[in-house]
Order: C-alpha cells, then sequence, then structure tokens
C-alpha cells in the first residue's frame, strides 16, 4: 500500500492513507484477542476461522449483531472513547451466550466523518477488551469515512459476532416448568439501551458530567452513564462447566423487563420476579426522578439493576449462587416461574 493515495480523493474528503495508519495502530490490539481457529492476520478481504467441532455431534452457529445507539454521544461529550467498544462487543455476546453458544469471532463496523486514527485506535481498544472478556477473536472490521454525511467528529459502532453450540446444548427454554428458578445477574448500569431518554431527561448536552455527585455515590454523572455494558459470556460458561442445567437466559436490554423475560418463556408460563429482591442503582433512581418516570415505563426501558437472567431448576439454585459468588458476580434469586400467560408479571 505504499503507492496507494489520491489527492483526488483526499479532496473529497477521504484520505486513503490515514487508514492505513490506523490499521497499523490497531493491529497488535487486533492480534492480543486472537485464539486457536484464528487462521491469517488482519488485512484480508474476509477473516478466516477454523473451529473446533471435535465432542459436537451437530454444531449449531448462533450469529448476533449490534451496536452501541446514542450512548455514543456521552463518549463523544466527553471525548473518551476507549469503553465504548466493549459496549459493541457486549450487546453481541450477551445475545450470543443466551442460546448458550460460545463466541468465536467479532467483527466491528466503524462509520466516521473524517478518519482520526488515534480515535479509531482507542475505540478499537475498547472493543478488544470486550472480546478478551468474551473469549473471542476480533477477525476484521471496516472503518468508513462519510464526508458530507456525518460530522467530521461524529461516529457510530456496531458489531457482528458469531457463536458456536452443539445442537443438543441449546438452550431455549423449551424444558421450563412452574417452579424453576429465576436468578438475575447484576448490571453494571444502565449498559446501553435507553440512552435517547436518558439523554433527554438529564439534558447531557448541557449537564455537568464531570463533577462527583452524591446521588451517584460520588460518581460523576458522565462516568456512571459511561459503564461499559457487562459482560455476561464467562459467567454462563462457568455455570454450565459447573453442571449447572440452565433452561432459559434472557439478556435485559432495550425495552427492559417487560419485553425480553417473555423472549425466554414458553407458552404457559409467566416469569414472576420480585422487584424488591434485587438493588436498583441510583442512576435509575435519578433518571426516574427527574424525568418523573413511571416505574412501569423504568421496568419498559431499563435494566433496572440485572442485565441477564436465568432459569434454573429449584434444586439447583443454591449451588448456582454459590459458584456466581465464587466467581464475582452479583447474582439474586429474583421470582419464580409460574402459571400463566402473560409472559413476565412484576410484584
Amino acid at each position: 500500500m505504499k503507492n496507494s493515495h489520491s489527492e483526488s480523493y483526499a479532496a473529497a474528503g477521504v484520505d486513503v492513507t490515514a487508514g492505513y495508519e490506523s490499521v497499523e495502530r490497531i493491529k497488535p490490539m487486533v492480534e492480543s484477542t486472537y485464539i486457536p481457529g484464528v487462521m491469517g492476520t488482519l488485512g484480508g478481504f474476509g477473516g478466516l476461522f477454523s473451529p473446533n467441532v471435535s465432542g459436537m455431534k451437530k454444531p449449531v452457529l448462533v450469529s448476533g449483531t449490534d451496536g452501541v445507539g446514542t450512548k455514543l454521544r456521552l463518549a463523544q461529550l466527553m471525548d473518551k472513547h476507549d469503553t465504548i467498544g466493549i459496549d459493541c462487543v457486549a450487546m453481541c455476546v450477551n445475545d450470543i451466550i443466551c442460546g448458550g453458544a460460545t463466541p468465536l469471532f467479532f467483527l466491528d463496523y466503524i462509520a466516521c466523518g473524517k478518519n482520526n486514527p488515534a480515535r479509531i485506535a482507542e475505540i478499537v481498544a475498547g472493543i478488544t477488551e470486550g472480546c478478551r472478556q468474551a473469549g473471542c477473536a476480533l477477525v476484521g472490521g471496516e472503518t468508513a469515512e462519510h464526508p458530507g454525511l456525518m460530522a467530521e467528529d461524529d461516529y457510530d459502532v456496531a458489531g457482528f459476532s458469531v457463536g458456536i453450540v452443539d445442537e443438543e446444548k441449546i438452550i431455549d427454554g423449551k424444558d421450563l416448568t412452574a417452579g424453576d428458578v429465576l436468578i438475575g445477574l447484576g448490571s453494571s448500569g444502565v449498559h446501553s439501551n435507553g440512552f435517547s431518554l436518558v439523554r433527554k431527561v438529564l439534558d447531557v448536552e448541557h449537564a455537568d458530567l464531570t463533577t462527583p455527585m452524591e446521588e451517584l455515590e460520588g460518581k460523576s454523572l458522565g462516568e456512571t452513564l459511561l459503564t461499559p455494558t457487562r459482560i455476561y459470556v464467562k459467567t454462563i460458561q462457568c455455570l454450565l462447566n459447573n453442571g449447572i442445567h440452565i433452561k432459559a437466559i434472557s439478556h435485559i436490554t432495550g425495552g427492559g423487563l417487560y419485553e425480553n423475560v417473555p423472549r425466554m418463556m414458553k407458552q404457559g408460563l409467566t416469569a414472576q420476579i420480585e422487584t424488591a429482591s434485587f438493588p436498583v442503582p441510583p442512576i435509575f433512581t435519578l433518571i426516574a426522578q427527574k424525568g418523573n418516570i413511571p416505574m412501569r415505563d423504568m421496568y419498559n426501558t431499563f435494566n433496572m439493576g440485572v442485565g441477564m437472567i436465568l432459569a434454573i431448576p429449584k434444586e439447583e439454585a443454591g449451588h448456582a449462587k454459590d459458584i456466581l459468588c465464587r466467581s464475582g458476580e452479583r447474582a439474586y434469586i429474583i421470582g419464580s416461574v409460574v402459571n400463566g400467560d402473560a409472559g413476565v408479571e412484576l410484584v
């Protein structure tokens, strides 16, 4: 690529040499995510991965794709871009693990008004950290300049991941029964959902994002809101490796508990959740108060402190919670599966 340069294209707003510089900056970070199965290195037209399917009777690929949404505006306002990539990875791999699949690899897409190689490297630093937390490899991606479509300092981040699971081990809720216990895994905060409402209610464009706040336990508003989405992949794998029978999993994303929990239930069963059984982080209290938002809407928009919900047999609940606590996870028994067609019922 030493001879690749177009003055005409650069005059139109796209500097291809900046793209090459970005690749050189991120290459060591990308290679730090490589796991067995990765073939080749960064720079090809497609990412190559050879999965190990030994011991599997019928391997099934599971895919997930998502972005970060308007949480990106917080990163831009604070000029802090090194954690937003964790959110992007989390939104994809947390979906994949709901089916019991192990994430294998990840690809990112970064669109920007102008390619700033240092900023791109910051973004990718978060993406690679997310991949390491999830145990998957970053095998490729794309950075695209969109002059005239986006302002120079604007950017958007999206991702795509693929995992694998043996068909007989897919977690899909088919064997759920009344009496199964629901375990909630603590969230790290707002995660990456509901930020259009957050930004409106807290007026983040004009708010003080850096001063510690008593309402947020001494943290600043910006720090609290930018806290990356928690990645639950290794937690779920730990439970499965210890023989816990996980019957169903729900990743609590946009739409909160009311929208996401029913997705793991089968017809005739309802998840009955006791809202007093887990602590609600102070950021949600602040949002509700500032926006005068009804609790029903809060639980229908945000995770409210629970980023993932598992359904397991009642007799395994104690053992599962012990494993989770020993692994550093904040886990709460938040309810049970009951007969009914509501899907989810908060009490």
